[in-house]
């Protein structure tokens, strides 16, 4: 964590201005209400998850996002990066596509950054716990139940064998 705030204080001596601080370190836990501002105002949200995770992350980032003038970036290794298309997409291994990610999303246009997150706002919404409960229980309804012109196949008990067959033969 040393050598991270050590970084994140050399850039802030080199680009902040009296106005303007490009990363704000938030070195402890914080609540939903305490981080939904700092979502509200970012110019990009960078999640590198190595494997699937970080979903509520992303989402929470677009769902502050109400001037739609944020950039998502995102990990090709979380769930979130199969629905969330708008986002760009990184292979967080690949240190060269992230930091063009991050000039890509800080030099976009205007109008894309609104076309991308309005598109990814629209998904989110649709995309809901509800949405997701419904499909849920449409597939368990489609499940055949259990018929009884099946076939059965019975299995001999273990005192069954050659010299005493099923059904006392």
């Amino acid at each position: 964590m040393t050598n991270v705030e050590a970084e994140a204080d050399r850039i802030n001596w080199r680009f902040q201005t009296k106005e303007w601080k490009p990363i704000v370190f938030l070195k402890k836990h914080h609540s939903h209400e305490e981080i939904n501002p700092f979502y509200g105002t970012a110019d990009l949200c960078l999640v590198t998850s190595l494997h699937d995770g970080m979903n509520l992350v992303a989402k929470e980032y677009i769902g502050a996002q109400e001037g739609e003038a944020g950039v998502l970036i995102l990990s090709q290794f979380t769930g979130a990066a199969r629905e969330l298309r708008d986002a760009l997409i990184i292979n967080p291994y690949n240190i060269e596509q992230m930091a063009d990610a991050i000039r890509t999303a800080l030099e976009m246009d205007p109008a894309e950054k609104k076309a991308r997150m309005h598109g990814m706002r629209e998904t989110v919404k649709e995309r809901n716990i509800y949405r997701w409960a419904g499909d849920l229980i449409s597939s368990l309804a489609q499940i055949r139940p259990y018929s009884s012109s099946l076939p059965v196949f019975s299995v001999p008990n273990s005192s069954s064998g050659p010299d005493n067959p099923p059904g006392g033969g």
